[in-house]
């Protein structure tokens, strides 16, 4: 954009919100903000995993078998279900920047008291309790990162933004590794103990513009505007586009254009994540079917999640130069490519060949995912919105786990395992072509 250009724009009587993050560039601000909530996301994808690689340690801790650790590992998808219907209600009110500090403060204790519980049920009905309190941060990360991006940047770096979580995987195969053979109980409260982020979102971001001006806040989001290196000078009444004006949640998916769009990112929400869940949570437990030790399976559990950084890069790269539909759509085919190689195979290197496919492709379109359904709604819906798709994510998890841990104590193999969600993939990619291209436009 020119220099004339820009400080015409700068002078306009009226500027939306998203031509300011059109016009606005990458700046030191935007870098900072971005890494605090690169590690919230780092934090969200280990509480996710939690407890997977030290599942058996639960087994014979509480004397239960497969179908039930898979319920105690369901048990915090399940209460992330009510938590981010529960917290969807409190983001219009509370703005984003506090639902994320009091959620994952919230989730620190309730997690430490989890962790200590004295029988599985009493443990189960915590980690269920965690689960509503954790729904919070997990459901604004992606939101809140989005609505602080430049424009042009934005799809890039929310796909980047998702390699948090590898990384946090990683993080926790490596607790698990080091700390496990003592106790699992050593590995929760330590993932319990990440919520102390929740100081870092306190002190290093600010709440959303968007959500600002919304409740007519506009000096405080101009002056964050100011802060990312643009200033739209005293004069300038900064508003939202005439469509992401204020609007109950429940008043707008009525409406006929926001419902079949609702309606569809919900439903490809929940078939991808049981895809991706029904074998990663059982990815260690069916690794040692096939064979390998507890540590070996660990190792090519972590080696799987390196692999997909690279898959991360790759997206965020295709991403900003094809769009969000074809990117997706050819990473998610791979992906279930990869997982059926993975369950029918019948030497190491197609083990490893498989797998490795299926983590580098699955994660880079989940990052696509990530940013193309927040994109996707409107900003009168999206923090609602995003966090209604997420509860049927979560309710995707929280049954794909057990009824894949059923499915093993039947005495079903990899083979079929895969095969069953492999068909929830194929599903998925083809309700996506009902989800309109976003990439380049702001933000409606």
């Amino acid at each position: 954009m020119s220099q004339s250009h820009s400080d015409t724009m700068r002078n306009q009587q009226t500027m939306t919100v998203g031509e300011a993050f059109s016009e606005m560039k990458l700046e030191r601000s935007h870098i900072l903000v971005g890494s605090v909530l690169f590690i919230t996301f780092v934090i969200d994808a280990w509480e996710q995993v939690g407890l997977v690689y030290v599942s058996h340690l639960l087994s014979e801790d509480f004397g239960v078998g497969m179908a039930q650790v898979g319920t105690a590992l369901g048990a915090v998808a399940l209460g992330m279900v009510p938590g981010t219907i529960m917290w969807a209600a409190l983001i219009e009110k509370m703005g984003k920047k506090n639902v994320a500090i009091i959620s994952l403060l919230l989730y620190g204790v309730v997690a430490t008291v989890a962790a200590l519980a004295a029988n599985f049920t009493f443990f189960v009905a915590l980690r269920f309790v965690s689960g509503i309190a954790f729904a919070g941060v997990y459901a604004i990360t992606v939101p809140y990162f989005m609505e602080l991006l430049p424009t042009k940047r934005r799809g890039q770096a929310t796909v980047a933004l998702s390699m948090g979580f590898p990384i946090g995987v990683l993080m926790c195969i490596g607790t698990s590794a080091l700390f496990g053979e003592i106790s699992w109980r050593v590995v929760a409260i330590i993932a319990a103990f990440a919520a102390v982020w929740a100081f870092a979102i306190w002190k290093f971001v600010p709440e959303s513009p968007y959500w600002l001006v919304k409740r007519g806040r506009t000096g405080e989001a101009k002056a964050v505007i100011r802060d990312f290196g643009l200033d739209l000078g005293p004069d300038c009444d900064l508003t939202l586009d005439p469509e992401t004006g204020e609007n109950h949640l429940v008043a707008s998916i009525k409406k006929v254009r926001t419902l079949p769009l609702m309606t569809l990112i919900i439903f490809i929400s929940f078939t991808y994540n049981w895809a991706y869940w029904g074998l990663q949570a059982w990815l260690p437990v069916l690794l040692q079917d096939k064979g390998l030790s507890i540590s070996t399976s660990l190792g090519f559990v972590a080696i799987s999640q390196v692999v997909a950084i690279p898959g991360y890069l790759l997206a965020a790269w295709a991403t900003r130069r094809y769009g969000r539909r074809w990117v997706f759509v050819i990473f998610a085919l791979c992906a279930s490519i990869g997982g059926l190689i993975f369950g029918n195979a019948s030497d190491t290197f197609q083990l490893y060949l498989g797998n490795f496919m299926f983590a580098f492709f699955i994660l880079g379109s989940w990052g696509i995912w990530n940013t193309w359904r927040g994109e996707a709604m409107p900003t009168k819906i999206r923090g609602a919105g995003y966090s209604l798709s997420n509860a049927s994510l979560l309710a995707a998890q929280a049954v794909s786990v057990p009824v894949v841990g059923w499915m093993m104590d039947q005495g079903m193999g990899a083979a079929a395992v895969v095969g069953s969600i492999a068909v929830f993939m194929v599903v998925a990619v083809i309700g996506t072509f009902g989800i309109p291209e976003t990439e380049g436009r702001a933000l409606r």
